[in-house]
């Protein structure tokens, strides 16, 4: 997740713009909700909005951090792992 992050940080405006930042939304998106539904399980999960391309970087490590906080099992660290390494890959960074 760290990884990821500062490679969005350092990437250019133009690799941004083809949808690194927008894959990047997405993942943090994810990883928030994931961390939502095990915080709270009867709770509906609230979508991250959107806070720009320049914003996304911090968003997923904000959400990754939430998650970690609430993985219970390795299994569920194994995921998490796969779907920003996913992600990563989607976003060519």
């Amino acid at each position: 997740m760290g990884h990821f992050a500062d490679r969005l940080r350092a990437a250019p405006q133009s690799r941004l713009q083809r949808g690194a930042a927008a894959e990047a939304l997405e993942l943090a998106r994810e990883l928030s909700r994931r961390a939502q539904l095990l915080e709270s399980p009867g709770a509906e999960p609230r979508e991250m909005p959107d806070a720009g391309m320049f914003a996304a970087a911090d968003q997923v490590t904000v959400a990754g951090r939430d998650l970690a906080v609430e993985l219970r099992s390795e299994d569920e660290v194994a995921q998490a792992v796969r779907l920003v390494e996913e992600a990563q890959k989607r976003a060519g960074i």
